[in-house]
């Protein structure tokens, strides 16, 4: 098994003493995330299946870690969708597996959503070489962080989310103090309470998950969480910004078989058409989903679609009552 030190854990430095690891050996044994668990200290002589029960039953606790701060959530995704329809984007900053978490939720937007790979964007202490191996000290370095958000040229309009499971990365948190400064809104995500993280962001989510299976492994309980918030993040901010009708993703990206089908699925789920009318909005519009249903639903050609949707910021539904106002005119 590859060996990564999780986000909590200290990455060694010419500048590190005796000393300084014996501070932040004090500082991690004070983290809910980094406590040991005496009950299962002997839990390799335990049989794969309850070990599998214990873990099991370990996850069953996360949704509804989760389900507690509900109300913070919503307002962080409100104000993210709210900087988003004005242009920002959704930056995720973080290092070791929080750092992973934030560029797997960032690549998955386009072929969703058929966002710009620029609009949503995962940031790794380390840079992308980083995702399959540890960087030397780059989790410690606060001016990293700085240095890679100037290289977006952050700004008011954007969201920047540091992510940290135990909320006092440096990365993380220099990402969130440099963000702030330069007006950006902000959004702490750690997993411990009181965090330095949470403190630095305009948006703390503090989402604890108690202590590790194994002892300071924050992929496990603390990545999950993290994941689901992360999902919530990106897909309501989503749906507030129309890349959704209903629960269908009409803004999908049709870039292969699978997807192509699953375009034709999503039409004739919106509308109701036969075979042939969807291939024929398909071509009228280009293959574009959300197009195709608004031609059907609304009774308009291709680029009558086009104009009312670009009127509309990509709002199906606006664009649909628009075209009903209107008339027909294909």
């Amino acid at each position: 098994m590859t060996s990564m030190p999780t986000d909590a854990s200290s990455t060694s430095g010419a500048g590190n003493s005796p000393t300084s690891y014996g501070e932040l050996r004090a500082e991690l044994a004070t983290l809910t995330t980094e406590a040991f668990r005496p009950e299962l200290a002997e839990i390799d002589r335990r049989s794969t299946e309850d070990i599998a029960r214990v873990m099991n039953g370990e996850d069953q606790t996360v949704p509804a870690a989760v389900a507690a701060h509900l109300p913070r959530i919503a307002a962080a995704i409100d104000a993210t969708a709210e900087r988003m329809a004005r242009g920002g984007r959704l930056i995720y900053s973080g290092a070791g597996t929080a750092g992973r978490l934030g560029i797997l939720d960032a690549s998955e937007c386009p072929p969703t959503f058929n966002t710009d790979p620029s609009e949503v964007v995962g940031l790794i202490a380390g840079g992308p070489g980083a995702m399959i191996k540890s960087v030397e000290g780059a989790e410690d370095s606060k001016e990293l962080a700085a240095t890679d958000l100037d290289g977006l040229k952050v700004g008011p309009n954007d969201t920047v989310v540091g992510i940290s499971a135990s909320g006092r990365t440096p990365y993380a948190v220099g990402a969130v103090e440099h963000a702030r400064a330069l007006g950006a809104l902000t959004v702490g995500l750690s997993c411990n309470a009181d965090s330095p993280l949470a403190a630095a962001a305009e948006h703390g989510l503090e989402i604890v998950v108690g202590p590790e299976l194994l002892t300071g492994s924050t992929r496990l309980k603390a990545g999950t969480a993290q994941k689901l918030v992360l999902n919530m993040i990106s897909t309501i901010t989503m749906i507030r910004l129309g890349k959704t009708y209903g629960n269908l993703m009409v803004d999908v990206r049709a870039s292969n078989e699978k997807l192509r089908a699953r375009s034709r699925r999503i039409v004739a789920l919106a509308t109701g058409a036969a075979d042939e009318e969807i291939e024929a909005a398909l071509t009228a519009t280009d293959g574009e989903v959300k197009n195709a249903i608004l031609t059907i639903l609304g009774a308009v050609d291709g680029p009558t679609a086009a104009g009312l949707l670009a009127d509309s910021h990509g709002h199906l539904r606006v664009a649909l009552q628009a075209s009903r106002d209107a008339g027909p005119t294909a």
